[in-house]
C-alpha cells in the first residue's frame, strides 16, 4: 500500500510540473504591479507627443501602428538586491519562450538590454524592450500595437530620440529611465 501512495505522489508531481508552464510576460505584469519594489505604467502613445514633431512618412505609419505602452521597472536598492536577482531571472525565463524574437542585442555604458517581438516579421503585434543595470535594476517595455514593421520600429526610435521628448507624464519611471 505505502509503494502504491509513493508512486501515486510521484505521478502526481510529474503531472503538475508537466503541466504547470513559464508565467507569460502579461501575467508577469499584472503580478508585479502590485509589488512596492516595481514602478508600473499604462500609457498611451499619444503622450511621446510626436504627433507635433516633423515626422517621414515612414515614421507616421509607424506612429499609426502603435496603440499603447506598458512599462515596468524595478528599482534595485542595497535592501532589495536578491529580490532584483529573483525577479531579473523570471523576466529572463520569460524572454527565452520561442514566441519572442530578438531583434537586436543593446549593450551600452548604462546597462545590457535586448529588443524583441512577438507577431510576424513583417505584422509585429508586440514589441518588447528590456534593459538591465546591475546598480540601478531593470526596466521592461511592452510596445503593444497592430501589424508593426521592425524598420518602423527604428525609424519611430530614431524620431524619439530626435524629439524634445524627455520622459513628461512618465511620472516615476520617466525619472528611473532617466538616469
Amino acid at each position: 500500500m505505502k509503494k502504491i501512495i509513493n508512486v501515486l505522489s510521484v505521478i502526481s508531481l510529474l503531472a503538475f510540473f508537466a503541466c504547470s508552464s513559464t508565467q507569460s510576460l502579461q501575467e508577469y505584469y499584472v503580478d508585479s504591479s502590485e509589488n512596492p519594489n516595481f514602478i508600473s505604467l499604462d500609457v498611451p502613445t499619444s503622450i511621446l507627443n510626436l504627433q507635433n514633431e516633423d515626422l517621414s512618412e515612414t515614421q507616421q505609419e509607424a506612429l499609426q501602428s502603435l496603440k499603447k505602452l506598458n512599462l515596468l521597472a524595478f528599482r534595485k536598492t542595497s535592501e532589495n538586491g536578491a529580490e532584483y536577482e529573483v525577479e531579473k531571472a523570471k523576466v529572463n525565463a520569460i524572454l527565452k519562450n520561442a514566441d519572442f524574437v530578438e531583434l537586436m542585442k543593446l549593450n551600452s555604458e548604462y546597462g545590457k538590454g535586448v529588443i524583441k517581438y512577438v507577431g510576424d516579421e513583417d505584422a509585429i503585434d508586440e514589441v518588447i524592450i528590456y534593459g538591465s543595470s546591475d546598480d540601478k535594476g531593470f526596466a521592461l517595455i511592452r510596445v503593444l500595437g497592430k501589424d508593426m514593421n521592425p524598420a518602423y520600429i527604428i525609424q519611430l526610435m530614431d524620431a524619439i530620440q530626435k524629439s524634445d521628448y524627455k520622459g513628461e507624464g512618465l511620472g516615476e519611471i520617466g525619472e528611473f529611465l532617466k538616469g
